[in-house]
């Protein structure tokens, strides 16, 4: 642990303050953004006051900033006396936690605000370094462990220089180690002192939330020592998080824990990540917490880069949004979350995909995707006025050229609304040797459509398969495993390629040791697959979390 731990927590810096209103992304889940959350306030009242008197910034507009998330929000506004004295009401316990004093240019300081009255006063020449707090014991606690952890950071310098000096002896290296461990150790030991002191306090909680948790060294009956503490560090991840405290959440520390255990700490594996999700939220005993992690999972899975992790979306959405427990959207956004979530859950990684059944070249054979009797199926929409498409059907050809005879099979959509400028680009770019299908505005006319469905010649999703198929742009790719299921999607030919490969060395390696073992040994339970042996995980801790996922 470095002893600049707190440093981005605890200083002061210049940001840009988001009041509640402002616009942000233009993704769905923008409307779920924290803001939102601010809206909605407390009925509660606190009788407390918050007092501050800043020499230098008389007469002048100052605000009050709540932490929510990793972001600082207005929270209230007054006017400074010609002394800079000012003061604003104090908040109930569940608006409670850091928050930040904003002074004109800006810059401000944070303080602790809890269920106690403050008085602190500073001046402008340096707001951080000459705060005297006359009232406030959180603050006096807070304000104490920065002054010692500058007088930390001031003997560590000189040490620092000392490691970053290509000149510096080996010898003088080893002893700039030394000393910037036992430094480390130092202010470890303090945060322990100040914890265990009154660990119920909120600064202590607030202190608490930075701390790694220690990982012990695995027990020798361990063969993997690597992966033991891997299991124990994720098991015991929020032990010193208290997921009752709902104050917690004004802190930015407390999204930085979220955001690592959500995208370092757990494997990115939809399904790994999903059944997390689920622990994590009900993990959660006050209103507060569990709104938070709800919308942060689910933000974060409709808005990541990462393949197939809107399966955790979808899946979030069916739990969480179609009842009601989300009451702080209303029903308009809840709407079109839960519209946006049935448009691609036809095309989850793991699931198979509706039976798509349209005309070929031909205009007159109607072509079923089920049909296909084939290990793997490229599913390609397309347009023949795409220039990316243009660029990759090609490739595909290529692809399906080397792949076919291995078991790969094409199923090619034509996108184009109109037909000849699909037939044409078929016919000139010789790609008519997989199988090509396509609609037309004829058989989507509401009469023949309606013959076409109810004589069992196709689906309304087939006729509707840009919406099936959640089709925003082309090409849009899909490979299917021979049952239909997607295994990947949004791939260029190349990675596809690549992909096949390493399937096919996979199930290879899989099957080789098998054919030994299959007349000498009982086949093991399916429930024997886990993850790591049963000797190598270790047991669920005593943590916050752990008590509650055991």
């Amino acid at each position: 642990m470095l002893i600049l731990l707190l440093r981005y927590n605890f200083c002061i810096r210049k940001v840009v303050i988001e009041p509640k209103t402002q616009t942000m992304s233009q993704k769905l889940l923008y409307t779920l953004s924290l803001a939102a959350f601010l809206v909605a306030s407390f009925t509660a009242s606190s009788q407390n006051k918050i007092r501050i008197k800043v020499n230098g910034v008389e007469n002048q507009t100052v605000y009050l900033a709540n932490y929510y998330g990793d972001r600082l929000y207005y929270n209230d506004t007054t006017q400074t006396d010609a002394q800079g004295y000012f003061e604003f009401e104090g908040k109930p316990y569940e608006e409670c936690g850091k928050y930040a004093i904003v002074c004109p240019g800006p810059k401000f300081f944070d303080i602790i605000v809890d269920q106690e009255d403050i008085y602190i006063e500073t001046d402008t020449a340096d707001l951080l370094g000459n705060i005297t707090v006359h009232k406030s014991d959180q603050n006096e606690r807070f304000f104490a462990y920065l002054d010692y952890i500058q007088q930390k950071r001031k003997k560590r310098t000189p040490w620092d220089k000392v490691m970053q000096d290509s000149t510096a002896t080996d010898q003088k290296k080893s002893m700039a180690q030394a000393e910037i461990k036992k430094l480390n150790e130092d202010v470890q030991n303090k945060q322990k002192e100040i914890i265990e002191e009154r660990p119920d306090d909120l600064f202590s909680k607030l202190l608490n939330m930075t701390i790694d948790v220690e990982v012990p060294d695995a027990p020798e009956s361990v063969e993997d020592a690597k992966t033991w503490k891997y299991y124990y560090y994720r098991d015991h991840y929020w032990d010193n998080v208290d997921l009752k405290d709902p104050r917690l959440l004004r802190d930015q520390v407390f999204h930085k824990v979220l955001d690592k255990y959500w995208t370092k700490v757990l494997p990115q594996i939809p399904d790994t990540l999903l059944k997390e999700a689920f622990e994590l939220v009900d993990s959660a005993e006050n209103y507060d917490m569990r709104k938070y992690f709800i919308h942060h999972v689910t933000y974060a899975a409709e808005s990541s880069n990462i393949m197939c992790m809107d399966k955790i979306f979808v899946a979030m959405v069916d739990k969480y949004y179609k009842g009601d427990e989300v009451d702080w959207l209303n029903e308009e956004q809840l709407t079109n979350i839960r519209e946006r979530a049935d448009d691609m859950r036809f095309v989850l990684c793991g699931e198979p995909v509706p039976n798509i059944i349209l005309p070929d070249t031909t205009l007159q054979n109607w072509v079923s995707l089920y049909d296909i009797k084939a290990k793997y199926t490229v599913v390609a929409i397309w347009e023949a006025s795409c220039g990316h498409c243009k660029k990759e059907m090609p490739k595909l050809q290529a692809l399906y050229d080397e792949w076919n005879p291995k078991g790969l099979e094409m199923f090619a959509i034509g996108n184009d609304f109109e037909t000849e400028p699909w037939l044409k680009f078929i016919r000139e770019k010789e790609i008519g040797n997989w199988i090509n299908v396509s609609d037309n505005p004829q058989i989507n006319e509401t009469d023949s459509a309606t013959k076409l469905i109810y004589a069992g010649i196709t689906t309304l999703q087939s006729l509707n398969f840009r919406k099936t198929f959640d089709v925003f742009s082309t090409p849009k790719v899909l490979l299917l495993d021979e049952d239909k299921r997607v295994i990947a999607k949004q791939l260029s030919a190349e990675q596809i390629g690549e992909l096949l490969v390493r399937l096919e060395e996979k199930e290879n390696a899989e099957a080789a040791p098998q054919e030994k073992k299959e007349s000498t040994e009982t086949p093991a339970p399916d429930d024997a697959k886990t993850e790591v042996s049963p000797a190598d995980k270790p047991k669920k801790g005593k943590g916050k979390r752990s008590k509650k996922r055991d």
